[in-house]
């Protein structure tokens, strides 16, 4: 189990019936992506009808949680009252390449001064917060080894 990242008071996330497969997903620890049933094409963030081929027949697929770094940011200045004495930290945009190069966004564990890499391999973490009410996961990122 990882510690969290960022500091406890954040909102928790608020499934909806759309993204619902996702967050239980990463409940246990497995990444699902939305993908057409038609053209077998994925695509994130999930939506009622295919991007590519306008199909509302749409599934969720388990991906590896592996990619590629297509940017990051280093956050010095608080977006949340909860993040007021943290800082910095680092979200990255991953380009999950096995998975028609769709982009999930998360946090990059680890030093928050570390050099940012385009293009670096990082590795999924899932972020268990289960005294949370209701109790959710979230899914990080770290330098692939």
């Amino acid at each position: 189990m990882t510690s969290p990242y960022l500091r406890p008071g954040l909102p928790a996330p608020l499934p909806s019936d759309l993204d619902r497969p996702y967050w239980e997903g990463l409940r246990d620890e497995r990444l699902l992506i939305q993908r057409c049933k038609r053209c077998a094409r994925f695509q994130w963030g999930p939506e009622w009808i295919c991007h590519r081929c306008l199909n509302v027949d749409l599934g969720w697929t388990e991906v590896e949680p592996r990619g590629f770094i297509y940017s990051h940011q280093r956050v010095w200045h608080p977006v949340h009252p909860a993040l007021r004495e943290q800082g910095p930290y680092v979200i990255v945009l991953v380009t999950i390449a096995h998975a028609d190069e769709v982009r999930v966004v998360g946090n990059l564990l680890g030093d928050p001064l570390q050099d940012l890499v385009i293009g670096a391999e990082v590795q999924g973490v899932f972020e268990h917060h289960a005294d949370a009410d209701p109790a959710y996961t979230l899914l990080q990122w770290r330098y692939a080894r």
